[in-house]
């Protein structure tokens, strides 16, 4: 197998996030291209046509014309963004600007590393040629299974395994400098389709992985799938975290441009600003980001309604602050960082 068996995620050569809090520049800005799916995954809230209605959430396509402004507004940081994620909620490929979003945020210097995260059933020859033209710097690919009734009983739609295979193997031929990463969930395999998955894919990507089921979804009860309450997604041990480390170092911005202070905010619940009224900049130093930072250090994430029972605190966190909280208050509280945020405690609670 020529592909390196990594998680998608760098565990060892992670930045020390208390010595750099606070930052003036995000290291990483989600940024949803398209807040629809063409898959019905059983883990995912996205697939809930009937959910999405309840919380009034519209399946979106981010215009290029708001894209752009959003990657202009981020070259106003002090420093560069280090990853724009082009992904959130739904499937990236759906929207067909994507290569284009890409090509601009490269020529205006967004960011360093742009990457997205996609389920390949609709990375065609075409769109992959335009991804790595415009320099996309990785692809993050999700696979559901070893064969076409693992696809069909997971993702609820008819899709034909062989194809999303050719598609992979395809892109891993003409990626250049894009840098690839398969991984599957590996709980519904048996020993024998891990080995599947392995043949499958490990020489036709850089890196593979096998993850363990979580349930990273705040507010959603995952459906007919088990989580894994012996080992972490990346096979690390489950420990309980208080302090969410995200809110230091990266934000979410939606389809329709409401930013959230999480990635994982599938319900909108926790929206901090609107980029279409107000600069990337002043969201991400606004009193509505600090308010959240300030509820974490100080250790009232678990009365929060939606943060509270969060599984990345438990199943998925590659970084741990609470050792450092008390250290990290004093620090901000002395440039008066949370000076104006307490009245707004109440509120996001």
């Amino acid at each position: 197998m020529k592909a390196k068996f990594e998680p998608r995620i760098d565990l060892k050569n992670r930045t020390k996030l208390e010595s750099v809090i606070p930052l003036e520049t995000p290291f990483v800005v989600f940024l949803d291209p398209s807040d629809a799916c063409n898959l019905k995954c059983r883990f995912c809230p996205t697939s809930d046509r009937a959910l999405m209605k309840l919380v009034n959430r519209p399946w979106k396509q981010l215009s290029f014309d708001l894209f752009k402004k959003i990657a202009d507004d981020m070259t106003l940081f002090p420093g560069q963004v280090q990853v724009l994620r082009l992904y959130k909620d739904g499937e990236p490929l759906l929207n067909k600007n994507l290569a284009d979003m890409v090509k601009y945020a490269k020529d205006v210097g967004s960011a360093k590393r742009i990457d997205t995260t996609t389920n390949a059933s609709l990375l065609t020859v075409e769109r992959g040629q335009a991804l790595v033209d415009a320099g996309l710097d990785q692809i993050n690919i999700s696979i559901y299974g070893v064969n076409t009734g693992h696809y069909n009983a997971f993702s609820g739609v008819k899709i034909e395994f062989e194809k999303v295979l050719a598609n992979v193997r395809e892109f891993y031929e003409i990626r250049k400098n894009c840098e690839m990463l398969v991984k599957i969930n590996g709980d519904q395999l048996s020993e024998r389709e891990r080995e599947q998955f392995l043949e499958y894919f490990g020489d036709y990507t850089d890196k593979i992985y096998i993850e363990n089921t979580m349930s990273c979804w705040p507010e959603f009860q995952l459906r007919g799938v088990e989580v894994n309450n012996e080992k972490g997604i990346y096979g690390q041990e489950i420990k309980e975290v208080n302090t969410c480390p995200y809110p230091f170092y990266s934000f979410s911005i939606n389809s329709d441009g409401l930013a959230s202070v999480c990635f994982l905010d599938w319900g909108r619940k926790l929206i901090v600003g609107d980029t279409k009224l107000e600069s990337v900049q002043d969201i991400w130093n606004g009193k509505l980001m600090r308010a959240y930072r300030k509820m974490f250090l100080d250790g009232n994430r678990k009365p929060h309604k939606v943060c509270g029972n969060c599984g990345q605190m438990t199943h998925g966190l590659p970084d741990n602050l609470d050792p450092h909280k008390e250290l990290l208050l004093q620090k901000l509280n002395e440039i008066e960082y949370f000076k104006d945020v307490p009245d707004l405690i109440n509120r996001i609670i």
